[in-house]
C-alpha cells in the first residue's frame, strides 16, 4: 500500500463476515459506514474472533483488498460500539503489528515559526 499521511482510515463498528468480498465489503461501506467507497479512503473490516482484518480501498482505477490472518494471536481491537470511527495512519501501523493502538500515545506533533 502507498498512502500518504492524511488519509482517512475507518474502523468498522462491528464484526463482518470474512467470505465476503470486494462487492460486498462495498455494499457496507455504503450502507452501514453511509461512506463512498470510492473515496480513496481505506475501510479496515474484521471477524468476530478478532484474528482477521480485510482492508478495502479505491486506487484510481480499481478496488484493491488487503488481508490479514493472524495464526496464533488476536488483533488489539475495540469491543463493538455501535459506529464507526476514524484512526490514524500510524494507529493502522500499530494495529497491524499486534498492539492496542488505542492506549498508545505518540509524542504531538510540532510546528515551529521560528528557527535560531
Amino acid at each position: 500500500m502507498f498512502l500518504s499521511n492524511d488519509i482517512k482510515v475507518w474502523l468498522s463498528a462491528k464484526s463482518t463476515d470474512m467470505r465476503k468480498s470486494i462487492d460486498g465489503l462495498s455494499f457496507l461501506v455504503v450502507d452501514d459506514l453511509k461512506l463512498d467507497p470510492n473515496s480513496g479512503e481505506l475501510f479496515i473490516f474484521y471477524n468476530r474472533k478478532f484474528d482477521k482484518l480485510k482492508i478495502l480501498y479505491w486506487n484510481n482505477n480499481g478496488f484493491c483488498l488487503w488481508y490479514k490472518r493472524l495464526e496464533k494471536h488476536r488483533f488489539k481491537l475495540p469491543r463493538e460500539t455501535g459506529h464507526s470511527m476514524v484512526i490514524s495512519l500510524q494507529q493502522l501501523r500499530w494495529l497491524l503489528e499486534g498492539l492496542d493502538f488505542l492506549s498508545i500515545k505518540s509524542n504531538p506533533k510540532l510546528k515551529y515559526d521560528i528557527f535560531y
